[in-house]
Formats: C-alpha cells, structure tokens, sequence
C-alpha cells in the first residue's frame, strides 16, 4: 500500500514516515503543495495524507486541484486547523476524511486503512488465478480454500502480478509501484519476495504460477497451474 505525504513541518514528517513504514505502507513525502501535486500527478497512490499549511500550494488547493483532474485517490487532510467550518472547507474541496492536529498516531493509521478499505470495496476487488483466490479489500490470499498468510508487502507484490494476468511485469515496475522513493537498493529485493511468494502460494500446492520472464520480469499465470 502507498501512501503520499504532504508537510512542511520536518519533525513530523520523519516521525510519520517511520510510523507509517513500520506499518508496512510505503511512503512518498513532499514538503510543499506544487511538490505534492507534481508527485501525486505521477504516481499511483492508495491514499494521500496533507496538511492544510504548506508553503508553494496550500492543501485545499491541492485537493481540488486533484478533483478537477480527475484524480479520486482518498486524501486525508491533517492539519493544526480547528472548527466546524474549517472541517467543512477541506470536505468541500473533496477530502474523504479530516483529522486535527494534534493526533494520535493509532488514530491516524485507522483513518489511512479505513479509506483504502471503502475505496477498495467500491471495485472489484477478488481476482482469481485457476484456484489461486487474491481479495484485495479483505487483503486476504488463498488457494484451493487455503488461506495463505502473506506480509503486507509481499501481498502487495502479488496484488501487483494478479491484477494483469499472463502480462510480464518488470522487476523495476514492481519496484517503483510497491517500494518507497526511499528505498536505495536494487531489483534484487523482488527475487526475495518473488521467491518467497513462490514458497507459500505454490510449493505447498505444487503448482508454479509465477513464472520468470527473460529481460528481469515475472509473469503470473492466468489459468494458476
């Protein structure tokens, strides 16, 4: 799950990120509206988090902005801003959901994981693959009636390979789509996951639907064999 950050307070920000990965999302962060903008323009995000306050764009600014184009990406506005009317500026501008500062981090993650949650369940969300099952609301895989317990990244690869059935997908897509700009490492980090993927959703059933493509890419089968 991706997450896009948006304040200018550097404190906070670093406290977030690291809260926000040890929950296993990754984390996309700018310090000023036209820096968001520019990155939630570009990049594919499962909800957006923004303060009000920002130097280059505001945050209402940048909400509508995102709307006008199109974007329906679920954003949270945080902000240092209080009251009734306030709460209704930033939902006017078409954020999902509104949270005050100062907050509690518990709080703040419930709010993130509520909004995939509806935005999710407003798609299809279970995809299959022969008698391979990936429900991405619920976040949950399982084959032939097994569930299979997957972390939140490496069902995240998966979700990734599911949702574009016998299309090869390069070790730098997956990369770009389910890691942070953070991360400093090389491809090599998605044969881990891959080869883990394969240890829990095939060996066992003694399948082998992920396959290896030629040109450094995965492949999952359609037909789940």
């Amino acid at each position: 799950m991706r997450v896009l950050l948006m304040d200018d307070d550097a404190r906070l920000m670093e406290l977030l990120k690291q809260g926000l990965r040890a929950e296993g999302f990754a984390v996309d962060a700018a310090s000023d509206g036209l820096a968001g903008l520019t990155k939630a323009a570009a990049g594919r995000y499962d909800v957006i988090v923004l303060d009000v306050m920002m130097p280059g764009m505001n945050g209402y600014n940048v909400c509508a902005h995102l709307r006008a184009v199109g974007n329906n990406t679920p954003i949270l506005i945080l902000t240092a801003k209080d009251g009734e009317y306030d709460e209704a500026e930033g939902l006017q501008t078409g954020a999902d959901d509104y949270l005050t500062k100062p907050f509690s981090f518990v709080v703040l993650i419930a709010r993130i994981r509520a909004l995939i949650r509806r935005a999710q369940g407003e798609r299809q969300i279970v995809r299959h693959c022969g008698n391979l099952e990936v429900d991405t609301g619920a976040r949950r895989c399982r084959r032939a009636g097994v569930d299979i317990a997957l972390t939140s990244r490496e069902f995240d690869v998966l979700a990734l390979l599911v949702a574009s059935p016998d299309t090869a997908v390069s070790k730098a897509d997956i990369l770009e789509r389910v890691w942070d700009s953070a991360y400093e490492g090389g491809t090599n980090i998605v044969e881990v996951y891959v080869s883990a993927l394969r240890r829990k959703i095939d060996k066992p059933f003694d399948r082998a639907s992920i396959e290896t493509v030629p040109g450094g890419a995965y492949r999952l089968r359609s037909d789940g064999a």
